[in-house]
């Protein structure tokens, strides 16, 4: 009886399998090649004194990283828009950390599942340069300010550096993507103009449309949300939101006017989403402080470090909370800010 029982469970095993490989790109494939991607976590961090004021010059040895307390080495390493430094390029082997894909099933994990950070990159892979996302509010919350408001984010467009591409989006009920990622600044400063004011404001939903834009891309990318009041109109909670954007490592920098600052809630949430990404939250009570605020974004980001790390051996399938310190003589008093973990995102096959 245990015989019958361990034939036909191993041959419901085979039949699993062979229907996981029945696409043609499997087939073209040799069966003894192994295709590893290794998870490759990018974290960027902002250094600043007591004044706000940014600290430069650290190295790779001053940042000590860990993730749920495991200590993790760096991989490469880079300061605001300068070269990205290969600082140890060997990732550990653990099958808790390996993703192989090959003829046959994939390779055992916890559920037989495949997990990954969407900063993932193959062993030698660069890390690509900054992308920049642009959601401005369009609802008509926007009738009053809306000329100051595309004034601030047309300047904010124009000075950019060290950014390999821009996106500019609209939001009201719906999400315009009016201007796709590009290094055309002319383009972008066209979908700024065209935009008009109108209907409800379904901000979170768009929003996390603009995440998942923004979660393939590799190297730094940033969402910059102007906000002119309370999300009145999005099915998805802003904790939804948040997390998404901690798991693929974006930036979400929230500027806001004084009208949504009269929204408790909404202080709030912004100011927890966006510091829980690693960016910054401002509220405007002018036009003179929307531009301020566009200005203090973009310095935020011409001195971020940004490190890469391949994660050590570690069982935890959820969420992984990081830390990162400074280390050297002095260095304890300055403040960093960084995202505070992410969680493992399942890979469908």
């Amino acid at each position: 009886m245990m015989k019958r029982l361990l034939s036909s469970g191993l041959l419901a095993l085979l039949l699993l399998s062979s229907k996981s490989i029945g696409s043609p790109a499997f087939a073209q494939e040799d069966p003894s090649h192994i295709r590893v991607n290794v998870v490759l976590v990018q974290l960027n961090i902002a250094v600043t004194d007591r004044k706000g004021h940014y600290i430069t010059g650290l190295r790779p040895e001053n940042f000590q990283v860990m993730e749920d307390k495991i200590p993790e080495r760096i991989a490469t390493f880079e300061e605001g828009n300068g070269p990205v430094v290969k600082v140890s390029g060997t990732p550990p082997s653990s099958a808790g950390n390996l993703i192989a894909q090959n003829s046959g099933p994939t390779a055992p994990t916890p559920g037989g599942m495949k997990f990954m950070d969407s900063t993932m990159g193959s062993v030698n892979t660069p890390l690509a340069g900054a992308n920049v996302f642009i959601l401005f509010d369009t609802s008509n919350y926007m009738y009053r300010g809306f000329v100051f408001a595309q004034d601030a984010i047309a300047n904010f467009v124009r000075s950019l550096e060290g950014v390999d591409r821009v996106a500019f989006y609209s939001y009201s009920r719906d999400l315009s993507r009016a201007t796709q990622l590009t290094s055309d600044r002319a383009a972008v400063m066209q979908g700024v103009r065209s935009t008009v004011a109108g209907d409800d404001a379904a901000l979170y939903n768009s929003l996390l449309m603009t995440v998942k834009d923004a979660a393939p891309l590799r190297g730094r990318k940033a969402i910059v949300v102007f906000s002119n009041g309370p999300d009145n109109a999005s099915s998805v909670p802003p904790e939804d939101v948040a997390e998404l954007a901690q798991s693929t490592g974006t930036i979400i920098y929230m500027i806001s006017t004084q009208q949504a600052q009269g929204d408790p809630v909404s202080t709030a949430v912004f100011e927890r989403m966006s510091k829980a990404t690693g960016g910054k939250a401002y509220f405007a009570k002018n036009w003179e402080d929307e531009k301020r605020a566009f200005g203090s974004i973009r310095e935020d980001l011409a001195h971020l470090y940004s490190i890469s790390y391949y994660p050590q051996p570690n069982p935890n399938r959820g969420w992984r909370a990081i830390s990162v310190k400074l280390v050297g003589h002095g260095l304890e008093k300055y403040h960093v800010r960084t995202r505070d973990g992410y969680r493992l995102r399942q890979q469908t096959q």
